[in-house]
């Protein structure tokens, strides 16, 4: 079986020696705790990701909104 990761081009056999690596590296203990900081790191980048997306939104709206509203009224006031 043979898998590939597209963002760093990793195959199977790559994935496993880094696994060996991390598993000496942090030992067996430490990995379950691993696991969690970086699941709750990547829960954290995707929740920022996903405010900024709501903030690009608004500020469109808010844009346009602006852009109409300069259009209909373009007779100088006093």
């Amino acid at each position: 079986m043979v898998t590939n990761f597209a963002l760093f081009d990793l195959g199977t056999s790559e994935l496993l020696i880094i696994l060996i690596i991390v598993l000496l590296l942090f030992g067996s203990k430490k990995l379950p705790e691993l696991s969690r900081s970086i699941g709750e790191s990547v829960k954290e980048v995707r929740k920022g990701l996903t405010g900024a997306a709501e903030l690009k939104d608004d500020l469109n709206n808010e844009v346009a909104k602006t852009k109409e509203a300069l259009t209909t009224n373009k007779s100088p006031k006093p």
